[in-house]
């Protein structure tokens, strides 16, 4: 073993609309913008988003492709290599799960499975966000 020690910085995340997603991921998950800035040559628009030591990227890209409907349902996205969405943890999953439907979260379903409680919800273009129970490590809180 190296002796090289890393942890999560963001994930990345495009989206059609960057303000409307600003305002989403802030009413929504309680996240905060952190910074704005541009990336000429994607080109994109770009905010990082802020919720404790959490931090997500939200990439605007004129004429990006939409997220294919494959992609909106967990159980299918798998079928298709790559990264699949992000996931929190959180100490009560149902509990939470019943804030989100309060903020107008688009819930794709909360399930109770022999190796461990889960919630998937939606942003506003279709990306998953996965929620996990268990414990909540030190150092990496957000909160709502």
């Amino acid at each position: 073993m190296s002796g090289f020690r890393y942890g999560f910085h963001h994930g990345g995340v495009s989206v059609p609309d960057l303000d409307a997603a600003v305002a989403w991921y802030g009413r929504v998950l309680g996240f905060s913008l952190e910074r704005r800035f541009e990336i000429p040559t994607i080109p994109a628009r770009v905010a990082m988003i802020v919720n404790g030591d959490l931090r997500i990227e939200l990439f605007e890209v004129p004429g990006a492709a939409p997220l294919p409907d494959e992609r909106r349902v967990p159980d299918r996205d798998v079928h298709t290599h790559g990264f699949k969405h992000v996931a929190f943890v959180t100490p009560d999953v149902a509990a939470l799960t019943e804030e989100l439907k309060g903020r107008g979260a688009d819930i794709v379903w909360l399930k109770v499975m022999p190796h461990g409680t889960a919630c998937f919800i939606r942003d506003l273009a279709g990306n998953l966000i996965e929620f996990v129970q268990g414990p909540i490590p030190a150092g990496e809180a957000g909160s709502l």
